[in-house]
């Protein structure tokens, strides 16, 4: 799964974590429903917006169904979103995936510049950019109109050169984004919506854009790979300040439309798209007025000074991070009392009070520690990697030996509870 928003389940207070998780299966499921198994592997967060953008329009498009038992959930059977809303965001996000494998053949990146991998991945892409049209096409939305705002993207990357603006080359994405969130008024009886959704939509697009090209700057410079930032001269000032003001614009048009229930929208679109912002920066080494990483600005995407903790998952934190987080004050490492998971004796759980009991401390760390079969301990590995669990649970228990194991990171700095610093699961907030 791939996209900017990427949402640690604990900054999803009162059941927005769960409804966040049913459209997510729910995008899964339409996938596999729509254009078979191996098309779930485009599943994404971004694309999931979708979903829930129609949902909270529409009550009668906020409907569950059963979703079977599942790696990702620690095979736990749970509520899927159903409705017009998912097939939708199935159909954008495989449109989507279509894209890009597209793009990686035409650059001859990594296993794609191989012929037979090439082929195969060109086949795949156009069955996927034909079932993707054919859903759009049963969902009233233009799927080919869409694909073309897509394939223009090429011809404008190819035409561009210093002094273009990067916001020519971010057009395209914005357009076929605006159009995506649209159309979720459409099919919530909300037409009404259609305008500031768009615009909410183009924005977005633009920050999606922006990013990924903040993200892939110094490996791109490295292998002398296209950029849209390198090739048009743009800083990461410039960037930074297009990626602002898009956020702010996005909330400012998601009040002009109407909603059953915004609460998930918000969370998704307001505050995780700024720390999404804040966390691509500050990897990059950007860190505007002269803020560190982790002390937000004033002001900025709803933060107060000292809040805006980027978030850092996997192995990916710049070196340095580790040892500055080290003690933390309570003299053990990663900062880590009593009243966090893996302080104190509690074997990696929170017994006091203030503490959380929540799916980054599944499965429990035993003494003796539990084994597990091949099977199951696959099953565990793969729940615990998605719960990023390997990254900032310390210690966590080994998949299949249930030794107790340090984190690879010591830290997850995504929680925006005040005085919740050292890890995304020491509170209840």
């Amino acid at each position: 799964m791939f996209g900017i928003l990427r949402p640690c389940r604990h900054t999803l207070p009162d059941g927005l974590a769960e409804e966040w998780m049913s459209h997510m299966c729910g995008l899964c499921l339409a996938l596999r429903d729509d254009h078979g198994q191996a098309s779930r592997i485009a599943t994404n967060y971004d694309g999931l917006v979708v979903s829930v953008l129609t949902a909270a329009q529409a009550p009668e498009q906020a409907g569950t169904r059963r979703a079977g038992r599942c790696p990702l959930r620690g095979m736990r059977e749970a509520r899927a979103a159903d409705g017009a809303g998912a097939h939708l965001a199935a159909a954008v996000s495989l449109m989507l995936a279509s894209a890009k494998i597209t793009d990686h053949i035409e650059d001859g990146d990594g296993l794609y510049a191989r012929r037979g991998v090439r082929a195969l991945a060109g086949r795949v892409a156009e069955r996927w950019r034909r079932g993707a049209t054919a859903s759009g096409d049963g969902l009233g939305l233009d799927g080919s109109a869409l694909l073309a705002v897509i394939d223009r993207q090429r011809d404008i990357e190819l035409s561009a050169g210093p002094g273009t603006d990067v916001l020519t080359v971010t057009a395209p994405t914005e357009e076929a984004t605006g159009e995506a969130f649209a159309h979720t008024a459409v099919l919530a009886g909300r037409p009404a919506n259609a305008v500031p959704l768009r615009e909410a939509g183009r924005l977005f697009g633009r920050v999606a854009h922006l990013l990924d090209a903040v993200e892939d700057l110094e490996e791109d410079r490295a292998r002398g790979a296209w950029n849209p930032l390198t090739v048009t001269g743009t800083d990461l000032d410039r960037a930074r300040d297009l990626c602002d003001g898009a956020v702010l614009g996005v909330r400012l048009a998601l009040a002009e439309a109407v909603f059953t229930e915004d609460r998930l929208v918000r969370a998704l679109l307001v505050r995780e798209l700024g720390r999404a912002v804040d966390r691509t920066f500050s990897r990059a080494g950007h860190h505007p007025h002269g803020h560190p990483p982790g002390h937000g600005h004033p002001g900025r995407h709803g933060h107060p000074p000292g809040h805006g903790h980027p978030a850092h998952h996997g192995a990916d934190h710049p070196h340095g991070r580790r040892d500055r987080h080290r003690d933390g004050g309570t003299g053990q490492a990663g900062g880590q009392g009593p009243g966090h998971p893996g302080g104190g004796d509690s074997g990696g759980h929170d017994k006091g009070s203030g503490s959380c009991r929540c799916s980054c401390q599944t499965p429990d760390l035993r003494h003796p520690p539990r084994r597990r079969g091949p099977i199951i301990g696959c099953a565990v590995a793969l729940f615990m990697c998605c719960t990023c669990q390997f990254c900032c649970r310390d210690p966590h228990p080994g998949p299949w030996t249930g030794e107790p194991r340090s984190s690879w990171c010591d830290i997850c700095e995504c929680c925006d509870c005040p005085g919740c610093e050292h890890c995304c699961c020491c509170c209840d907030g």
